[in-house]
């Protein structure tokens, strides 16, 4: 395993700036709701402006609508909008792993057919992974898709879904034969494929974007298959290194905690404890943030960093959940969800759902078990 120090470009310091520049005139304070991170609100017009930009689908081939550029400029960009609190909702899955992932594993056609979508903010992808009897066991999985004709048809379900019942695509896993891990393979399906019902989940902060996915004989056709069958299991090991090692991992809660350090900079008279509290975390943020910076840096020298990503959202969630855990003690009560504050609402909402970001993506215990497989090799 191995994470190699980098710094930046001149002309990734470029495309910084003009991020920075295009979201102070689009994203004023105050015209948008603040999300955590890569749960922001699903906003479909935002993910269009982005796409004009270029700045969807930017590792993506050029023939395809992407814009042929790098994992670390992709990091440059959703850092921007994660700093934010941008409404990052509608693109999110797609830009971060579904389109990669067709892009490496799909046929031709799916590949144009499906890629410009993604690119210009017109597509949103879910990832239909985790099933109710499989936990973090997915190899587990028993949504089966059975040959029928020319395609598929499949039946089963998954769950924690998130994002499904706004998305337009789902990129799911399903079993095509009973070998444990080269019996999985993945397909593209069309969320308003008849037989697919999308059940929301209300959470505890009153969101209810994690959906259960039910598949009643639903027929998907062989073009949309992503990959040879059987192998699902290798291409979304893959995948999960796109998940697990950006800046999504340590950024969830940023916007609340800019607002801090801009009030303990104001302060004439600090709390030490909240100031020493807050260059704790300015000091871990600067590690993590070199950490995906080596991913990224990794991912576009073709290597398949899954060990290192694991690494970061392994110690980044725990990190995040800290930071929450910090703030809210200092605040000296408990922050109110439905304060005017728009600072303080949010961190009321990451008291409530921050326990899960451990969870999502891979479990601390699982990933503990990929990165022990890792540092043995």
């Amino acid at each position: 395993m191995r994470l190699t120090a980098t710094v930046l470009s001149p002309a990734e310091q470029q495309l910084q700036g003009e991020v920075r520049t295009f979201l102070d005139e689009r994203l004023p304070p105050g015209s948008y709701p603040l999300g955590l991170g890569m749960a922001g609100a699903v906003d479909p017009e935002f993910s269009r402006d982005l796409g004009k930009r270029g700045w969807l689908g930017m590792s993506l081939p050029k023939e395809y609508g992407g814009g042929g550029r790098t994992a670390v400029e992709r990091l440059l960009v959703v850092e921007e909008l994660l700093a934010r609190g941008a409404p990052v909702g509608h693109h999110w899955i797609a830009d971060r792993q579904s389109g990669p992932n067709i892009a490496m594993n799909g046929t031709e056609a799916l590949k144009r057919e499906i890629l410009p979508g993604i690119a210009s903010g017109e597509y949103s992808f879910a990832i239909g992974m985790s099933e109710p009897d499989s936990g973090s066991d997915l190899a587990s999985l028993r949504t089966r898709a059975e040959p029928d004709g020319g395609g598929w048809r499949v039946n089963g379900t998954k769950v924690w879904t998130t994002g499904a019942d706004t998305a337009t695509h789902i990129l799911a896993l399903f079993r095509t034969s009973d070998d444990r891990h080269g019996g999985l393979t993945q397909f593209v399906v069309d969320r308003h494929t008849p037989g697919l019902t999308v059940s929301p989940i209300p959470f505890i902060d009153g969101t209810a974007d994690f959906c259960e996915i039910s598949f009643d004989d639903v027929r998907v056709p062989d073009g949309r298959r992503l990959g040879e069958v059987g192998a699902g299991w290798a291409q979304n090991t893959s995948e999960l290194a796109l998940e697990r090692g950006g800046v999504d991992r340590w950024m969830s809660l940023m916007p609340v905690l800019g607002h801090w350090a801009r009030q303990q900079g104001a302060d004439p008279d600090p709390d030490p404890d909240a100031v020493a509290a807050l260059g704790s975390i300015t000091a871990r943020c600067w590690a993590f943030r070199q950490m995906s910076l080596a991913v990224a840096r990794a991912v576009d020298a073709g290597e398949s960093p899954v060990t290192e990503a694991a690494l970061v959202k392994e110690m980044a969630c725990r990190f995040e959940q800290e930071c929450v855990d910090v703030v809210a003690r200092h605040l000296g009560r408990a922050p109110d969800p439905g304060s005017s504050d728009p600072y303080e609402a949010l961190l009321a909402r990451a008291v409530l759902v921050s326990p899960s970001w451990t969870i999502r993506g891979g479990t601390t215990e699982i990933l503990r078990s990929v990165i022990a497989k890792g540092l043995r090799r």
